[in-house]
């Protein structure tokens, strides 16, 4: 019954097209407003309960050492950090550290797919790690749940994969938007960071759920809970130049949080020690700091609209500022180390709003053009610094904009955010939500620009497996099956005909080889990633090469659980040369690659020229750059697809797919065979 009044909303859902989608953003909207009301709230509470145990022991201890209770940390931030680790271990390792990485490799690697499962379980780990002091913010968390909000929507509304994509970014940026109580900003950290775009189809979606985001939560928690910052005087022109050091200022802020969080995470907590000594160790280490500069936990909203607050003088010493952003950095790096859920976000804004403050109190006494405001250089570099992390200028001004509502600030704002975000993004490419990817190995592409491979979609080239497998075949004859279709992969379907999951050798490898007693749904890879056929050959290849993975199971556009086939390696290969016999400007697509190559990855073309090493060879004798892979040969109005025993012949232009190194060594493979001079010898 539940099955059959499911279904008829669904269909309800696809009959009435853009009014149900955007119902939709609404709905999600709404619900990520009461999730991060939810966070708040729970926040305030438990941290209630810490501040009432730090009141206990200092009555406990009324004379000497730890007299003012702080000592209690000690137990408070390690419990934090252990529970959140906990929950992680029960509900998945996207649960700790921000969400924001986790939430773009769920929308670009994933096909969307954000498990339901995470929302509560995020939510009472982000409580737990910063109710009892973990240092770091709820926006990150708030982010996630958004984005799992979004997808969970979509996912049951049977929505395709483009707008499950709207859905994902609207209700990230609706976590960010009620968060700080600025829809706007959201929209923008949705389109800027999430999806990296700006494409007007996702824009609806998004604006909808931002704002009713906002609404939801300020009218849940009330203003007292969310950021917020006076109006401050209008600029003087002098201070311009102020304003472009503090630009500077933040690139080295931010480099230097980049440096400790990526030092931070990558160090072995529990080599030949019981996991459980990654938490704990770190919350004794963030429960050390915090009892020398107990503003570097929690959160850190009150401290930063304290500095906001000021108008032109302030009684703080730049150097306390300065140790105190530093603690900033260390604490939250080894909260979400430990195990954490904390983000980044507002720590970046804590570090920014200090060291402008600091750079107002040391020039303030020397400088006599005007009276500084300590209150503006907190606000410009909080934008600037998280410019420089997130590489998101726009956000960064506007979330200032909605925080102050003062838009006298809006040159000093825009000369500090583009100059920090144009240094940092020369001194170290990856922000702070791709470096994690990076160290994974995974490589989000967000190339917009026009590709060969953008004409022909992934429904024109894949192919059907001719075999699928069951959840209740035995390992042993998965291999036979394996065998005869000449397959390293086959999806996996329940006896619905419902993608589960997709099965490799590796797989079965993985568990020990082939045996009777082992079934599909033992071994498989459950919930895989997936394409749809309205897709882009380009956008699939990019997902491929992500992963690092030869095949990708294509799902039904309107159902992400029919399968309706495979696309492999030779479908891109199949895809190339479809796109290429129908194209008919051979110089503008060559412009397009040869742009589309510099710097990352991308297909090229290499002529070979008379003399050169590789006529006469078999492409098998040849060493190939092991970063390039050889799509084709074209030879005369031919084009062939090579296999080992193709000779290469002068004349020939050779067309590979690899890296800009790849290319540099291919051309060396295809020059001229240097000419002996006999005489001389």
């Amino acid at each position: 019954m539940s099955q059959t009044w499911r279904s008829r909303v669904r269909q309800t859902l696809k009959a009435r097209g853009a009014p149900a989608f955007l119902a939709a953003s609404l709905a999600v909207g709404v619900l990520v407003g009461i999730s991060a009301a939810l966070l708040v709230i729970g926040i305030d509470w438990v941290r209630s309960i810490t501040e009432w145990c730090i009141e206990q022991g200092a009555e406990w201890r009324e004379d000497g050492i730890g007299s003012e209770g702080r000592w209690v940390l000690i137990g408070l931030v390690p419990l934090g950090i252990t529970i959140s680790w906990l929950i992680a271990r029960r509900f998945g390792h996207e649960v700790e550290s921000g969400g924001v990485t986790e939430t773009m490799t769920g929308l670009s690697l994933h096909g969307g797919y954000l498990p339901t499962r995470t929302i509560f379980a995020k939510i009472g780990a982000t409580i737990a790690t910063l109710g009892f002091g973990g240092s770091g913010g709820r926006e990150g968390p708030a982010t996630m749940i958004g984005g799992t909000i979004g997808s969970s929507v979509a996912r049951y509304s049977r929505f395709g994969e483009d707008q499950i994509r709207s859905l994902i970014a609207a209700g990230a940026g609706a976590g960010i938007g009620a968060s700080f109580a600025a829809p706007i900003a959201g929209m923008l950290f949705a389109m800027e960071v999430m999806l990296g775009n700006f494409a007007v189809r996702h824009l609806n979606a998004v604006v909808i759920a931002s704002v009713a985001a906002a609404v939801t939560t300020r009218s849940l928690v009330g203003e007292d809970a969310i950021l917020s910052a006076p109006v401050h005087r209008a600029l003087v022109a002098p201070e311009l130049l102020l304003y472009a050091l503090l630009g500077l200022l933040a690139v080295a802020s931010a480099l230097l949080f980049l440096k400790i969080l990526d030092q931070v995470s990558s160090q072995t907590w529990t080599e030949n020690r019981p996991r459980w000594v990654r938490p704990v160790a770190a919350g004794l280490m963030v429960a050390g700091i915090g009892l020398v500069a107990p503003d570097a936990l929690g959160t850190g909203q009150e401290y930063v609209a304290e500095l906001l607050d000021s108008s032109t003088t302030t009684d703080k010493v730049w150097w306390v500022l300065l140790l105190v952003a530093g603690a900033k950095m260390v604490t939250n790096a080894l909260t979400r180390s430990g195990g954490g859920s904390a983000g980044t976000f507002m720590p970046s804004l804590f570090i920014g709003a200090s060291l402008g403050t600091a750079l107002a109190v040391v020039v303030g006494p020397i400088w006599g053009f005007s009276t500084l405001d300590s209150g503006a250089f907190a606000i410009v570099g909080m934008a600037a610094v998280f410019a420089a992390m997130a590489r998101a200028p726009l956000t960064s001004i506007l979330i200032v904009f909605e925080i102050t509502g003062d838009y006298g600030l809006v040159l000093p704002l825009m000369l500090a955010t583009s100059l920090a975000t144009l240094l940092a993004d020369r001194l170290h490419p990856e922000s702070v939500y791709t470096m994690p990817l990076r160290r994974r190995g995974i490589h989000l592409l967000r190339r917009e620009d026009i590709d060969l491979l953008d004409t022909v979609y992934v429904g024109e080239v894949m192919k059907w497996p001719g075999t699928l497998l069951s959840t209740t075949t035995t390992a042993d004859v998965v291999e036979q099956i394996l065998d005869d279709s000449h397959h390293h992969g086959l999806p996996v379907v329940d006896d619905d005909g419902h993608l589960v999951g997709i099965l490799t050798v590796s797989d079965v490898a993985r568990r020990g080889g082939p045996s009777s007693d082992l079934t599909v749904a033992d071994i498989m890879t459950p919930h895989p990633i997936t394409v749809v056929p309205s897709m882009p050959v380009s956008a699939a290849l990019a997902r491929m090469a992500a992963l690092g993975v030869g095949r990708l199971p294509v799902v039904s556009d309107d159902d992400p659980t029919e399968f309706v086939g495979m696309f492999r390696r030779e479908s891109v290969v199949r895809a190339y040369h479809h796109a290429l016999g129908s194209t008919t400007d051979r110089h503008l697509y060559r412009e397009r690659a040869r742009v589309r190559t510099q710097p990352g990855a991308g297909f090229y073309e290499m002529p070979v020229m008379a003399d050169s090493f590789a006529h006469g060879t078999r492409v098998k004798e040849l060493t190939w750059p092991e970063d390039a892979t050889l799509v084709s040969i074209r030879r005369g109005m031919r084009v062939i697809i090579p296999h080992g025993d193709t000779i290469i012949e002068r004349g020939d232009t050779i067309t590979a797919f690899g890296s800009g190194e790849s290319r540099v060594e291919l051309a060396y493979l295809l020059e001229p065979q240097p000419v002996v001079d006999e005489d001389a010898t």
